[in-house]
């Protein structure tokens, strides 16, 4: 949807609960030397300027990252998180935060890749400019679900596919669907990790639904709700799902989600995980 810029949503609840999952899973992979391959089907402009968003979209922030960013003491789960959103702001004011590519930037080893995918002219040309002196990167001007399918299998047997879209498209679920499980049959070693909105429409039930049953051994999810659903569009929740999550991430996510919700709560905070698919 080349409407749609996610700056305006920059550092939300749904940003914190993705980029915790995100360090989380990269750092499971990572624990092996072997080579990883990253692939970000819907990257942005790769960073962002919290301090440049009109007031009006100020408060998704101030009730997201900022949150956290002024908890003291800084509890231990968060302290992975919050060290590489300060290595961005070393004065210790919060202005820059990072989208899922410079997180994974920063966290890639030598021998690692980074494959960005990002359609919007716009972003793609900031998002190139922000990487453009790093040889680990590649950044594509392509449709998301094309590029993920054309880029598999890579070279490297391990890796993350971040599938992180809109939903501004209403058969996005069933395109998201289909995509992944194209991509599931070309690489089925890879870890995928997906995000999806709590809607009042119930937009997430479909893709929970035609995921659970697709062809996947290993799915697992969790949800976090910080506030009561509103209207017909609102987004009162996080959801993320992970196909072949690595070992120990669903417990590790398991236990950090509940204080997360609750310091994200903007009047309710409840937390759902379970294996749709696989270990129970």
């Amino acid at each position: 949807m080349l409407s749609y810029k996610h700056h305006y949503h920059a550092g939300n609840f749904a940003d914190v609960h993705k980029h915790l999952a995100q360090i989380a899973v990269l750092d499971a992979l990572f624990r092996k030397d072997s080579a990883c391959l990253i692939l970000d089907t819907h990257a942005g402009s790769g960073h962002y300027d919290l301090l440049a968003l009109p007031e009006k979209h100020s408060t998704e922030y101030r009730n997201g990252i900022a949150r956290l960013w002024d908890l003291d003491p800084r509890p231990t789960q968060l302290t992975r998180y919050l060290n590489l959103i300060q290595s961005m702001n070393p004065d210790s004011q919060l202005r820059y935060y990072p989208g899922s590519p410079a997180i994974a930037q920063q966290l890639l080893r030598s021998q690692d890749r980074l494959q960005l995918l990002e359609l919007h002219p716009a972003e793609y040309q900031t998002l190139k400019k922000f990487m453009r002196s790093d040889h680990r990167v590649s950044v594509h001007k392509r449709d998301a679900y094309e590029g993920l399918i054309a880029l598999l299998p890579p070279k490297e047997k391990r890796g993350v596919v971040l599938i992180d879209p809109s939903y501004e498209i209403k058969t996005e679920p069933e395109q998201l669907l289909e995509a992944v499980k194209k991509a599931w049959q070309r690489w089925r070693n890879g870890v995928y990790l997906i995000w999806y909105p709590l809607l009042p429409s119930g937009l997430h039930i479909r893709l929970l639904e035609g995921l659970t049953a697709g062809p996947f051994t290993q799915l697992w999810h969790c949800e976090i709700k910080v506030k009561k659903p509103l209207g017909e569009h609102g987004l009162y929740g996080s959801g993320l799902v992970l196909i072949n999550p690595p070992w120990r991430v669903p417990e590790q996510l398991s236990e950090q989600l509940p204080a997360l919700a609750s310091w994200l709560s903007q009047g309710v905070h409840t937390v759902r995980h379970q294996w749709l698919r696989g270990p129970q």
